[in-house]
């Protein structure tokens, strides 16, 4: 998916809303949301709680409204290092890209990400059999670095290299995708043979997105048709 919207494949996500909207919630009311599309106005049993109970409060959408900025998380690890800056240099595993500009991280209580980084880097590369040269510095070639790859999860904002304007948001039924929205989620073209029976022959992308969004939320998942955000940028 980071490959994706590198690309410019990917310029929707969706996510299903923690609260789900009552089974014979009207689609006029569950489209009744501010201008915007980012807040669902509250109706008394529009929806219900985790508890099961009916509530009344307007929902707004998590990810943001219209004009705000997400930024991406994706697997990266330390390219490099500078003691004296306390500053590091990043690799991202999605596309290979070594980041050559230094970010400062910095040291002492404002700044202790440094030392905490630094310590396991070096680490990582007295295991990999890399030892200092004579002037006291690893050393290795753009591309390969001895340090762990982290999982998007543990990337730390001043990390991400990714910035995306949310331009729109709205809220439907998962299985509601069209095959253009699919193909703007950045979903595999492909078709098979559970997906051609749910959904016809003629709908690869939707096929594609269908074993994509399985692969993150269960096998279950799209057949529970959860009401999602569906946010554009």
């Amino acid at each position: 998916m980071v490959r994706a919207i590198l690309e410019g494949r990917k310029t929707q996500t969706r996510r299903a809303i923690r609260k789900q909207f009552a089974p014979d919630a009207e689609p006029e009311e569950v489209a009744a949301t501010s201008p915007e599309g980012w807040q669902i106005s509250g109706h008394s049993g529009l929806w219900w709680d985790d508890a099961g109970a009916c509530i009344d409060d307007a929902i707004r959408c998590p990810y943001g409204q219209p004009g705000d900025r997400l930024w991406v998380r994706e697997t990266w690890r330390i390219g490099a290092w500078d003691e004296s800056r306390g500053a590091v240099a990043i690799d991202y595993k999605a596309d290979g890209y070594c980041r050559r500009d230094w970010i400062e991280i910095g040291y002492g209580d404002d700044g202790a990400k440094f030392e905490h980084y630094w310590i396991q880097c070096t680490d990582d590369a007295d295991k990999a059999g890399i030892r200092l040269d004579e002037n006291g510095e690893y050393k290795w070639e753009p591309g390969q670095s001895p340090c762990r790859y982290r999982p998007s999860i543990h990337m730390p904002r001043w990390a991400s290299r990714i910035n995306l304007e949310i331009v729109a948001v709205r809220v439907e039924r998962l299985q509601d995708i069209s095959e253009a929205d699919a193909r703007a989620e950045g979903a595999p073209f492909e078709l098979g043979e559970l997906e051609r029976l749910i959904l016809g022959a003629k709908a690869k992308y939707r096929s594609g997105f269908v074993r994509l969004w399985q692969s993150i939320n269960g096998e279950q998942s799209w057949h529970a048709n959860p009401w999602v955000w569906v946010v554009e940028f």
